[in-house]
């Protein structure tokens, strides 16, 4: 049979369109989009391409509603169905390896759930992007919606399962992820660009899939309907579930994740974007503790060091006294006054620009940001290397104007003239993902991390960006020609590199996914690696790094280095022979931060039981006796929590002691047979007790879903001298 095109607008509002193409007798997903920005692709060869136009758009919709509805829906009708068409999930491959829960899932685990699959790689920063947004989408329906990002590599490095976890941590993520290493899930899929997100429904259809970036707003507006037409078809399984997520293994560190790092060599200083912890430490050249700035917390807010609060700080330059910060995630400017010991925001409004970016310069305040990831403060100007939209920025001094200097903002690397009339311009300089900045006074260098390229930007008006070494030379798969090779600049090769400093007339590289550093000759190009080696390592002799992105020099022999998936600050010396030493921080400790986890208490379903004489001035025991279906019980890692309330004549509590509006809490590990608790003698004055019990069951196999059980029990008491010690409460769980 032919092939048919079925075109659906997914999200009403977004400016992405996608496409779904399939096969009748073969219902693989093909998923594009005709956005510009906001997304990376892979080669063109070897994945299909659909056209654009709003044109063929409607003709699609037409025919789609015409002659397709009728097969695709599976009893769903046209008037009440929230997706015009569905097709059968493809079968998930069972050779992946699943991160951030016990064990991998299945489809039939997941019914009943909504399940939004983030197709993304971590050096993506437009998959970084979503990442909050998802967040956010997680934390309004955690009883209806599953996400599970299915980590698809870009680079070789990003392939291996422990950098996948350190991704994992790094960015916050709490929701499973697989190592789609071979990209079986992407084919099965059809996906052909990171970030992409797909959506299953309860019955386990494929319904919805964009690429590109988009927002909480627009996931919020997709879902909300849905959620109701589902719940009220009864479909909808809100039974609250849980994953052994990979943060509740994890020991605390001083430094999490550091990511530029900053030498003052004048003032022997050392500021370290302690980028995990969402703060900038200070210390000596020797590593004795000066400061901590910032709480700890993840936010934006100014004041003093110990109130002020960033997101995933890196790169920093110091203009005098004040130390200005790239707040990365708050999409900031941040400057610190090291002597009046306050922050403040001096550019950005805290939201992400996702408009094309400006043609001109504005006020910085009023400035929207994207993902300013370095620092480079030459003369009058500070530069700044914005990932988000793939371009070089600068500001001045005063704090007054800011803008695009050098970028399209088309991300690819391509070598021209700075800066077109307008975004988006053929013949001009393009840029990936710029995440490192140095200057040797005529030039400002870029670590160009997407494109594994090292640029070179003039400081004067009217020259042209060229690549020191790179993929810029290419005619094709820019972005997808990596390596780690070194020699004259023809055959180097880079993988992602994103730290970058100029020491002794060289530029130092940390190649960070070949986890080493190396030297570049700004001028010829030639390269030479001078301390790591490819597999990453943790070690000072020789020096072995895993994921390095910082890098600072103290001297034209001297560096400092963020090892970033190491959680440590290195100092390299280069003289008279290459060694590593481990910078000791005295006296830092990790920010602490007091995360509850609260349990969903909405609407607990309670047992009331008939009336029960209780003994009087002794201890009384709840016995909780759990059944679970066959092959399945308590989750071993996960305790067992009881709540017990007191409740008087009147109604109101009667408990003492550690309390959570008016509960007693009890942790019990889970074990084989019933789990006890033991209460203090009850008042003569209580009249009822209520029991809420929160656990955690899954299959005993391991698989990877555990599902939160919560059931409460209303016992009315009578308190007298004869009365019951122990109080047993049955629960047969269903699936």
């Amino acid at each position: 049979m032919g092939m048919r095109r079925n075109v659906v607008p997914f999200s009403s509002g977004a400016k992405d369109m996608a496409m779904v193409l399939w096969r009748p007798s073969n219902p693989t997903i093909r998923i594009a989009d005709n956005s510009q920005r906001c997304r990376d692709r892979v080669p063109q060869s070897g994945f299909l391409r659909y056209g654009r136009s709003w044109l063929l758009l409607a003709i699609f919709v037409c025919t789609l509603n015409l002659v397709s509805f009728g097969c695709a829906n599976k009893g769903l009708t046209m008037e009440a169905a929230p997706f015009a068409v569905r097709h059968p999930v493809p079968d998930l491959p069972e050779d992946v390896e699943w991160l951030n829960t016990a064990g991998p899932l299945r489809w039939e685990d997941l019914r009943g759930k909504f399940v939004l699959l983030d197709f993304w790689t971590y050096c993506c920063i437009n998959c970084m992007h979503i990442i909050p947004e998802l967040k956010k989408l997680e934390a309004k329906y955690p009883r209806e919606l599953v996400v599970i990002g299915v980590h698809s590599a870009k680079f070789d490095e990003e392939r291996d399962t422990d950098n996948i976890k350190q991704a994992i941590l790094r960015y916050g993520i709490e929701h499973p992820v697989i190592n789609d290493r071979n990209m079986t899930i992407w084919r099965r899929f059809g996906v052909n660009a990171w970030p992409t997100l797909v959506l299953i429904d309860p019955e386990g259809f494929v319904v919805w899939g964009e690429s590109g970036e988009t927002t909480f707003e627009a996931l919020d507006r997709l879902l909300r309907p849905a959620i109701a037409y589902y719940d009220k078809r009864g479909t909808l399984d809100r039974t609250p579930i849980h994953f052994e997520t990979l943060a509740r293994r994890v020991e605390p560190t001083p430094l999490r994740f550091p990511g530029k790092i900053l030498v003052d060599s004048s003032g022997k200083r050392l500021f370290i974007a302690d980028s995990g912890h969402h703060r900038i430490v200070v210390t000596t050249l020797e590593g004795d503790l000066l400061a901590v700035i910032g709480s700890g917390e993840p936010g934006l807010r100014n004041g003093t060091f110990e109130a002020a609060q960033f997101s995933s700080p890196q790169g920093m330059a110091l203009l005098g006294q004040i130390l200005l910060v790239a707040d990365t995630e708050n999409h900031a400017i941040r400057a610190v006054d090291l002597e009046k010991r306050v922050v403040r925001t001096v550019a950005g409004t805290g939201r992400q620009l996702r408009r094309p970016p400006p043609a001109r310069m504005g006020a910085p305040l009023t400035t929207e940001l994207s993902s300013p990831w370095d620092l480079c403060i030459v003369r009058e100007w500070i530069y700044i290397a914005m990932a988000g939209c793939h371009q070089i920025w600068r500001m001045d001094t005063q704090f007054s104007r800011i803008g695009p200097y050098a970028g399209n903002a088309r991300e690819d690397i391509v070598d021209g003239p700075l800066l077109p009339p307008s975004p988006y311009a053929l013949g001009f300089a393009s840029f990936a993902q710029p995440s490192g900045l140095a200057t040797d006074g005529r030039w400002l260098y870029v670590a160009d991390s997407e494109g594994s390229s090292i640029r070179a930007v003039p400081l004067q008006a009217g020259g042209e960006v060229r690549t020191v070494v790179g993929t810029a030379r290419l005619m094709a798969a820019r972005l997808f020609t990596f390596g780690d090779r070194d020699g004259p600049a023809p055959q180097v090769l880079l993988q992602h590199p994103i730290g970058l400093c100029y020491a002794g007339k060289f530029l130092y590289v940390a190649d960070t996914y070949n986890n080493k550093i190396k030297r570049v000759h700004p001028e010829t190009g030639e390269t030479v690696t001078v301390a790591g080696e490819t597999q990453p390592g943790n070690s000072d002799d020789p020096p072995r790094f895993d994921e390095p992105a910082g890098i600072s020099p103290a001297s034209d022999s001297v560096l400092y280095v963020a090892d970033t998936n190491n959680h440590a600050i290195r100092r390299i010396e280069l003289a008279p022979a290459v060694r590593g030493i481990t910078v000791a921080i005295k006296g830092l400790q990790a920010p602490q931060i007091k995360r509850e986890s609260e349990p969903p208490f909405a609407d607990v379903p309670f047992i009331t039981q008939e009336k029960v004489s209780v003994r009087s001035e002794s201890p009384l025991k709840i016995r909780l006796d759990l059944r679970f279906p066959p092959d399945h019980g308590l989750n071993p890692a996960m305790p067992v929590e009881i709540r017990v309330r007191r409740l008087q004549q009147s109604g109101t509590s009667a408990s003492s002691g550690d309390t959570r509006q008016g509960f007693e809490v009890f942790r019990v590990t889970p074990k084989e047979g019933p789990i006890e608790v033991e209460l203090s003698p009850l008042d003569s004055g209580t009249t009822t007790l209520e029991v809420v019990a929160v656990f955690y069951w899954c299959e005993k196999s391991g698989r990877g879903l555990c599902r939160i059980g919560i059931q409460g029990w209303r016992l009315p008491v009578e308190v007298s001298d004869g009365g019951e010690s122990t109080l047993t409460l049955e629960y047969t769980v269903n699936r």
